[in-house]
């Protein structure tokens, strides 16, 4: 049996950064031994610096001294960045250009030439772009980016229908859970009994990064689709659980049955079979007439499926369809130790480090 990975969380007090903690308790391929986080939490005990939103902070981890995020004093060979974006790009370089593989959830370089940006079940063979990376970085560090949140969930739904039948266009209405703003995140009196129709950057973020998702891999360059992409983002008074509803037009034109089918047979790419985060099922198809939904659903998988449902005929293009995930694990943190552990598998992850 081999011994875990070292890894460091930076930005590890935030949201998202407490969700790795928590999804890599007791990991078989990873340790977390070092956090990292900004200056008023650096040189305080971990458990102290972080104000635990949910669950229960492991003691081991509680334990370890928070360090500053620098490349200089976080030495393990493999980092998961929970880092805002307003400083996640030149860190994230900075930890790569040191010969650490960096995991991230940021936006900053998700839609860089020869980083990977991955979904595994969808595009685990856009890791391919690792070679170019490197070669460009003349050592063995590394970027790969998890998508956004909402544009995860979306990607995972129409992923078995572009391989089926092709997709021509999408357009989508997301409805945003208020954790995908972090903490303390949309004031309470801007979200109770209300729907805030504009998220920053979102809708931009979702119609690019669903191009390079579903794009091809060629000659070490993605060839997005083509396709068109028209988004609206809400958020919505919801605490976790990204809904995305779609309406998509299809190449070969498909009855909902046999979408359904489709979707319902679809397991992803098989690297990513057994691996410890990944969901038996990464599609989890509800017939209700009243499902997916976020207070129902949301925990499918442990948090890494994204539910299915509504699928129907679409007056205006050939279907519509209803994806819900969990915004914080499927979504972010969940997506980047995904990443990891399949790049495990490939044998593409440092153990030690450079």
């Amino acid at each position: 049996m081999t011994s875990p990975i070292p890894v460091a969380v930076l930005g590890a007090t935030g949201t998202v950064g407490q969700t790795f903690i928590r999804l890599l308790a007791d990991h078989p391929t990873f340790r977390v031994d070092e956090v990292a986080a900004s200056e008023r939490s650096e040189g305080r005990p971990y458990g102290k610096a972080a104000v635990w939103h949910e669950g229960t902070c492991p003691d081991r981890v509680a334990a370890l001294t928070v360090l500053p995020v620098d490349p200089d004093r976080v030495t393990a060979p493999v980092v998961f960045s929970a880092l805002d974006a307003s400083v996640a790009g030149s860190v994230e370089e900075a930890f790569a250009d040191a010969g650490r593989v960096v995991l991230s959830n940021a936006r900053n370089h998700r839609m860089d030439e020869d980083v990977p940006l991955v979904v595994p079940e969808v595009n685990a063979g856009h890791l391919d772009l690792l070679a170019r990376q490197r070669e460009r970085r003349g050592g063995p560090g590394a970027i790969v980016a998890n998508a956004n949140c909402a544009a995860t969930v979306a990607a995972l739904a129409l992923a078995p229908l572009h391989e089926a039948f092709g997709v021509r266009e999408i357009f989508a209405a997301t409805l945003q859970a208020v954790s995908g703003a972090g903490y303390p995140g949309v004031a309470s009196l801007d979200i109770l009994g209300n729907v805030v129709p504009w998220i920053g950057g979102e809708e931009e973020k979702i119609e690019a990064e669903l191009g390079k998702i579903l794009g091809r891999l060629e000659e070490a360059v993605v060839t997005p689709p083509g396709f068109p992409v028209s988004v609206h983002a809400n958020r919505v008074p919801v605490r976790h659980g990204h809904t995305v509803c779609l309406s998509v037009g299809l190449k070969h034109p498909a009855s909902p049955a046999e979408a359904i089918e489709v979707i319902d047979a679809w397991r992803g790419n098989p690297v990513c079979a057994g691996l410890p985060t990944a969901p038996e099922r990464p599609l989890v198809v509800r017939k209700e007439p009243d499902r997916p939904q976020p207070g129902r659903d949301v925990d499918a998988g442990d948090g890494m499926s994204v539910t299915v449902g509504r699928i129907r005929p679409d007056p205006r293009l050939d279907l519509r369809l209803v994806a819900m995930g969990h915004n914080t694990v499927r979504g972010a943190a969940g997506g980047s130790v995904l990443n990891g552990e399949v790049m495990a598998r490939l044998g593409l992850l440092p153990v030690q480090a450079p």
